[in-house]
């Protein structure tokens, strides 16, 4: 540091000796003389001016932006492939972002995303979890801290996006707005617990834009928040910690609390009656949280020495901020039954023949599956799956057995359910769900000029969202992409702006109909440099629905397709 500041003394000094060696220090007569000094040298006379006046601001903490340019400049850059620095934001400090967004203009979310995490700064590391991504058009989705309390709420998104044109659509202003904009975003990191985003943007064309969403957060931990390209790139221009805005917050009481997951029966003898049940509380404000059985209160608490039908009452009192106050209750029912003696399937499940490749075990899906159970009296009833323990399909080929098995006060039953394994010729993605996106790829297939290449499988899926579901990527020999097409209506890429998209899809079931689905794909290279990408879907229960990419740009002379899938697995059968 020392030598570092000599240097810069003798720069100047030097650049000050040879101005007076040509009389320009003085207020006399100017000539015109050509001297050797850097061409930048202004630029850097004012970063250092502007660097001592950042350090002299008190509570204003700059911070070093290590990658000023995030994403492709022509706007390439897929969906969760270009990310920003990570900017941790500490309880009670207030994280100011600037930049300017750039975007291909095609879709709305072809801007700026903003991801708000866990205080785990590193996307691949373990216990990384995100509380949301908010998305510049007024959109998002929550994380994995979901199951912490801290759920999205899309109700807490409001924005003013104009309609500058007066043709009743704000997104066609939206998009052109965004081409060119300066953002301000601020993250504000409240100690009370939440997380305020307030999103401006001014652009090119003049029109002011703004949008806020608030969340619960850890009040004590660190957050973490980063950009996401998505057809999009950022030129960083600033980032500073400030205090918080937030000193008090309007707390609100609890108005409603629901049950879910609550046993239908316990054996007698088992004094559990809440078992692995959750509670939900709504505020007045319509938020909500999940509780702990820790933080619920049981008003009505059953008798659990007697056989029958018992009622549990279940309260609880306090705002959102902890404190005390008038109660809100709810309640829900059980039965106190004899022990089970034995165990029957009644009903098969909705899958009943699993395609597999590989040596993992199988995860046996029970939807549809009726189970009944005899108790030591003689008397039957139907057993709730969720009081139910299914075991693992061993990837044998043929006729298998999933054990299904009913803990009881007294001892363990068991039954076994059949089903049969049939063995593809390949697999993408992992038999637990687990697999995170653009990690698991199927081989590439050459379609050549005028040509097709159709892939048929059985998609495998964790069901919780429309893109748990098989990918198409479309690309060179040389892996530079055209497009990536989803199962779902949705696509991005250098060639996907000339698509023509055409589905029948009921995104009401989409997601819950995934599982088991036999997918057939046809890729077409059409000889024109265009391509088409279909999807022929037939669900479990036999419904079919499709999805058609038309007129996708591609080089005809070279052109792949290849599999990616995420929270899902296919096995490819022909």
């Amino acid at each position: 540091m020392k030598t570092a500041k000599l240097m810069r003394s003798t720069f100047y000094v030097a650049v000050l000796a040879l101005l007076a060696a040509f009389g320009l220090v003085r207020c006399e007569k100017l000539e015109n003389y050509s001297i050797n000094a850097p061409s930048d040298l202004q630029n850097r006379i004012d970063s250092i001016a502007t660097e001592k006046a950042k350090q002299s601001t008190g509570d204003t903490i700059y911070v070093d932006i290590a990658t000023p340019i995030i994403g492709a400049e022509d706007n390439s850059a897929a969906w969760w492939s270009a990310f920003s620095d990570y900017f941790t934001i500490p309880s009670n400090k207030r994280l100011h972002l600037e930049f300017v967004n750039h975007s291909s203009g095609i879709n709305n979310w072809n801007n700026w995303n903003l991801a708000v995490t866990n205080e785990v700064a590193d996307r691949d590391a373990s216990g990384y979890k995100e509380y949301f991504v908010l998305r510049s058009d007024a959109y998002g989705w929550g994380g994995k801290m979901a199951d912490e309390g801290y759920a999205w709420d899309a109700a807490m998104i409001s924005h003013n996006y104009p309609d500058t044109d007066g043709n009743g659509d704000i997104w066609n202003d939206f998009r052109i707005t965004m081409q060119g904009a300066k953002v301000t975003l601020e993250i504000d990191h409240s100690a009370t617990g939440n997380v305020f985003v307030t999103a401006m943007a001014i652009g090119t064309n003049g029109t002011e834009l703004e949008m806020t969403y608030q969340q619960p957060v850890s009040a004590a931990k660190d957050i973490v928040a980063f950009l996401v390209c998505d057809g999009s790139y950022f030129e960083m221009k600033e980032a500073y910690l400030t205090p918080s805005k937030i000193t008090v917050v309007e707390d609100v009481a609890p108005v409603s609390i629901t049950v879910a997951g609550t046993p239908e029966f316990v054996e007698f003898g088992d004094e559990d009656f809440w078992g692995d049940a959750m509670a939900m509380v709504t505020y007045a404000d319509g938020s909500s949280e999940q509780v702990g059985a820790g933080e619920i209160s049981f008003t009505v608490i059953p008798d659990m020495s007697t056989l029958g039908k018992k009622t549990v009452i279940v309260s609880y009192s306090k705002t959102k901020q902890g404190a005390y106050g008038p109660a809100v209750s709810t309640f829900y029912t059980l039965e106190v039954t004899n022990p089970v003696v034995s165990l029957e399937i009644t009903t098969m499940p909705n899958i009943t023949q699993y395609y597999f490749f590989g040596s993992d075990p199988i995860l046996f899906n029970t939807k549809g599956l009726v189970v009944t159970a005899t108790y030591s009296d003689g008397t039957t009833g139907v057993v709730a799956n969720s009081t139910l323990e299914f075991g693992e399909i061993p990837a044998v080929e043929g006729s298998q057995g999933a054990v299904v098995s009913y803990a009881g006060a007294t001892s363990t039953v068991t039954t076994t359910c059949p089903v049969t394994l049939v063995k593809g010729i390949a697999q993408v993605g992992y038999n637990d769900f687990s697999t995170p996106w653009w990690a698991e790829f199927s081989e590439d297939y050459a379609v050549a000029s005028g040509e097709s290449k159709t892939l048929t499988m059985y998609c495998y899926s964790n069901n919780l969202n429309n893109w748990h579901s098989p990918c198409t990527i479309l690309r060179k020999a040389d892996k530079t992409e055209y497009a990536v097409v989803r199962m779902d209506h949705f696509g991005w890429g250098t060639g996907y702006g000339t698509a023509t998209l055409t589905s029948d899809w009921n995104f009401d079931t989409f997601a819950s109909s995934i599982n088991g689905s036999k997918v057939v794909i046809t890729v077409t290279n059409k000889g024109d440099n265009t391509a088409d990408v279909l999807y022929n879907v037939t669900y479990v229960n036999g419904e079919t629905h499709f999805q058609k990419y038309e007129g996708i740009t591609v080089d005809s002379s070279d052109l792949n397709c290849v599999l990616v899938i995420e929270g899902a697995y296919v096995v490819i059968v022909e």
